[in-house]
């Protein structure tokens, strides 16, 4: 996995949630649960859509794994954004 997909993130008002794709096992429960479509799951990366994403949290919810995570202080970690 390349370096530049580290983390995934989307901004959305204040708060951020972030994917850790390096830990991510790509089972697609997140995907699957999200309202707006705001996830994408293609081979090895993950991504979500920056202005999809509602911040209502369902996908964290839905990890088994635990890897999607927000951030309350909206400081990106480093990455990108979709």
């Amino acid at each position: 996995m390349s370096e530049e997909i580290k983390y995934r993130q989307a901004k959305t008002g204040k708060l951020l949630i972030e994917i850790l794709p390096d830990k991510c096992d790509f089972c697609g429960c997140c995907v699957g649960v999200c309202p707006e479509d705001a996830i994408e799951l293609k081979e090895a990366e993950i991504y979500i859509i920056d202005p999809r994403c509602t911040n209502c949290a369902k996908c964290i919810w839905s990890c088994p794994i635990e890897v999607i995570k927000m951030n309350k202080d909206g400081v990106p970690f480093g990455g990108t954004i979709k």
